[in-house]
């Protein structure tokens, strides 16, 4: 039986290490931290329960592949509610809008908001948004390539995107379907998730919006760190080994071809392999991991996302009847802001904010009479000119004020603040979580590539190489990377 190591037990570790362990290989996942997750954490602070990576959770069904790989069903490992709203958003004038789950409710939801000229128009942005889906997804996303030319293999799918418009620009494509500025932003926003403002954003990422407002977005029972817990539990029970609080210091390399041989702990232990699936932030890995060995173009000097600053806060209190478990709250300002942001690398003067309230739908996350709140604010990353050494504490200052002006309880008992500083010391480069922004050279086949020709049998997963930055791309990535290793070793037994 072929062996595999898998550094990094996050959520693309897992996926690869669930996908290899049903396709017979025997692997060992590494993980430094005491619990599964990387990223997808947890922090428990005076009887409070926080969730430190992602909240909004899209695309369930990549979680029940890999769950179904080592043979276990989603709905019994995973439990999971659809959030419906999906999203509350409100506005500088006051209003709200809901993000609504199914078409002819969020249909409903615009005409009773914003008239029935741009419920119509929803229509044709519903099946625009599924066409592009349906293109992309198989052709350009879930696909391993191994040099651009790979992009000629689908000249089919390529002319169909655009045809349907994908080169163009985000921000110019939704503006064309709707009249109400509201619903611009509403259906944009998401490029911040790939790093980019929606004007300079491709349409062809329109797929996020469709993986969040179209097919909806999902809660696990008892947090989102129960997801990579479920994936972990799984693949254990189907011959997977996990070695928690162990750090990998150095990949092994073979004598003869330079091919991959294990991996060296920081305590000198070697674990011997066939090949090795790394996790780590794509340029961390190689400075690291693999001094002696040139990045691939982009890891080192590459355009990398806007950063987050995250106020973990569990108050005293229950936030309102109107409060939805996600939360957005958009600034008056809007290409303003984001130039501020990416162009400028200052923070945004009129920022829009996330708030998550986990505790809405996990009540055990907060004591009884309290709320566990997730605040976040879009942040330049560690390349801008913010010194977050003077900046933090003022930060934290104005988010506490913020959660007051718009309703939620603010008689804080616990809190934790993460800050561009604080990702990079996690490892991420440029302090920030959403890795290389997707701009067209940083994209499929021109992103970092998930496997090191002069190290046969390396395999890389995660956001910093294919296909991308969210939940459901990482999950692709360690899909991917498994398939990347069943070529390299064909056979598993």
């Amino acid at each position: 039986m072929s062996r595999v190591i898998v550094v990094g037990a996050g959520l693309a570790g897992l996926a690869a290490a669930c996908h290899l362990t049903g396709r017979g290989y025997d692997v060992t996942a590494v993980e430094r931290e005491h619990i599964p997750g990387g990223r997808n954490g947890q922090l428990v602070k005076d009887g409070f329960t926080f969730d430190t990576g992602p909240t909004v959770l899209t695309m369930r069904d990549l979680v029940a592949d890999a769950l179904r790989a080592v043979g276990t069903e989603l709905e019994s490992a995973l439990p999971m509610r659809r959030l419906d709203p999906a999203y509350r958003a409100t506005f500088a004038d006051g209003s709200t809008i809901h993000v609504r789950y199914g078409h002819e409710a969020m249909r409903a939801e615009i005409a009773n908001t914003c008239g029935s000229v741009d419920a119509a128009a929803f229509d044709g942005f519903v099946d625009w948004l599924r066409k592009l889906y349906v293109i992309e997804m198989p052709n350009f996303i879930d696909r391993n390539f191994d040099s651009p030319l790979g992009l000629l293999s689908s000249p089919r799918a390529a002319a169909e995107l655009l045809r349907l418009g994908a080169f163009g620009r985000l921000g110019n494509a939704v503006r064309r379907r709707f009249r109400d500025p509201r619903l611009h932003r509403l259906f944009s926003f998401q490029a911040m998730y790939a790093g980019l403002a929606p004007d300079s954003a491709l349409a062809l990422y329109a797929v996020i919006t469709y993986m969040d407002s179209i097919e909806g977005v999902w809660f696990p029972d008892g947090g989102m760190n129960a997801m990579p817990v479920a994936m972990a539990q799984a693949c254990e029970k189907a011959g997977a080994q996990f070695r928690y609080g162990a750090e990998v210091e150095s990949i092994l390399r073979r004598s003869d071809n330079g091919g991959v041989a294990g991996v060296r702990l920081l305590d000198g232990e070697q674990l011997h392999a066939d090949a090795v699936v790394c996790t780590l932030d794509l340029p961390v890995a190689y400075d690291k991991l693999l001094p002696d060995l040139k990045p691939p173009r982009g890891t080192t000097n590459g355009d990398y996302s806007p950063s987050a600053v995250v106020w973990h806060v569990g108050v005293r209190g229950l936030p309102g009847f109107e409060a939805a478990h996600h939360n957005i709250h958009f600034g008056e300002q809007w290409g303003s802001a984001f130039d501020a942001l990416l162009k400028q690398g200052r923070l945004m003067p009129d920022p829009s904010r996330l708030v998550t309230i986990p505790s809405l739908d996990h009540p055990a996350a907060a004591p009884p009479g309290s709320s566990t709140l997730f605040v976040l604010e879009p942040v330049p990353n560690l390349s801008g000119g913010v010194d977050w050494n003077t900046e933090t504490a003022p930060m934290r200052e104005r988010l506490h004020q913020f959660l007051g002006e718009q309703g939620y309880p603010d008689d804080v008992v616990t809190e934790q603040i993460v800050t561009p500083l604080d990702w990079e010391r996690q490892g991420m480069k440029a302090g920030t979580p959403f890795a290389l922004a997707h701009t067209f050279a940083q994209t499929g086949p021109f992103r970092p590539p998930n496997a090191e020709k002069s190290v046969p049998g390396l395999v890389f997963a995660g956001s910093g190489t294919v296909p991308g930055v969210g939940v459901p791309m990482v999950l692709i990535s360690g899909k991917l990377a498994a398939d990347r290793v069943q070529r390299y070793l064909p056979s598993g037994r």
